[in-house]
């Protein structure tokens, strides 16, 4: 593949560990987190509209859900913080998941306000049946993405991920 084509035009090139401009070294990992986060985005995007027939956002609204203990639920409130977005919106996407099936809603005991949501037998099937290719998908976009330099930027970000890479090299 040409240098064109890995980096198209109108992409900028992914920030370095060897820097050279005015950002340290921890906010040139923060861009390459950025970057190789949308890199992975854009392809999960097609991904996750086929086999789960569900937009990106509500797709991320089912894996936060999927981290949760068996039948575990989270407030909306806790998944609009950690998903940055307005609890207005998200209301809005958690009742395409419940007309979907995907999803329930109740109140939390005690607080007229609190709503929880969690997953159904559904969703738990869906995610389940798409994971080998949603993986697949994820670790395809990232190998695209992330050359050598790009992997050296993030090691300085995460001393732990250049520990693991080393032992990886040493098998």
């Amino acid at each position: 593949m040409s240098a064109a084509q890995e980096h198209p035009a109108d992409q900028l090139e992914c920030p370095s560990a060897q820097g050279g401009g005015l950002l340290p070294a921890e906010l040139r990992g923060w861009m390459l987190l950025l970057a190789a986060t949308g890199a992975v985005e854009q392809q999960l995007r097609t991904v996750v509209k086929e086999r789960l027939d569900v937009s990106h956002d509500e797709f991320l609204i089912l894996c936060l859900l999927a981290e949760q203990p068996a039948a575990g639920s989270l407030r909306m409130t806790r998944i609009a913080e950690l998903l940055g977005r307005p609890k207005t919106r998200l209301t809005y996407q958690i009742a395409c998941l419940q007309h979907a099936g995907l999803v329930t809603r109740r109140s939390v005991c005690g607080d007229k306000r609190g709503v929880e949501v969690t997953l159904t037998e559904k969703a738990r099937r869906l995610l389940t049946e798409a994971s080998e290719t949603l993986g697949e998908t994820v670790k395809a976009a990232l190998a695209r993405f992330v050359g050598a330099e790009q992997r050296e930027a993030l090691c300085h970000l995460l001393p732990d991920l250049a520990g693991e890479a080393e032992r990886e090299r040493e098998r």
